[in-house]
């Protein structure tokens, strides 16, 4: 006969397995686990944390707008949230989202088109870091 202990053992070792070797599960993982430095791309969507307080963030954003020519259609900023929509000259739609996290650090994510870009999304947070 099986002891709970059992049971629970077998159940997260099941549970483990499944999320490494199930690419979406995996990246979730380490999507949700993400911290400062850390990039995920998921679903279409990079996801890291920047060492910047939101106002140093934003600018960064602009400023990276801004070097790579993009030409912006929509931009707002709160003290906890900021987003800037604009197209690139082959008419992609590129979509930043920047969420205060604490004090010193910003959440951004950035997506471009429907269903992503990663190279073009990996471009533009460079660009935001150079300005960081």
């Amino acid at each position: 006969m099986r002891t709970f202990k059992d049971i629970a053992c077998l159940s997260t070792l099941g549970l483990a397995l499944a999320a490494t070797t199930l690419p979406g599960c995996a990246a979730l993982v380490v999507g949700a686990a993400a911290g400062v430095g850390t990039v995920a791309y998921v679903n279409g969507e990079l996801d890291t944390v920047v060492e910047a307080n939101m106002d140093d963030a934003w600018q960064a954003t602009e400023a990276a707008i801004k070097d790579l020519e993009f030409t912006t259609t929509e931009s707002k900023k709160d003290a906890i949230s900021a987003e800037s929509t604009s197209r690139t000259a082959q008419d992609k739609s590129v979509h930043i989202r920047l969420n205060r996290e604490t004090d010193a650090t910003t959440r951004v994510r950035i997506r471009v088109e429907v269903f992503g870009n990663e190279d073009l999304s990996r471009t533009i947070l460079e660009k935001i870091k150079s300005h960081l």
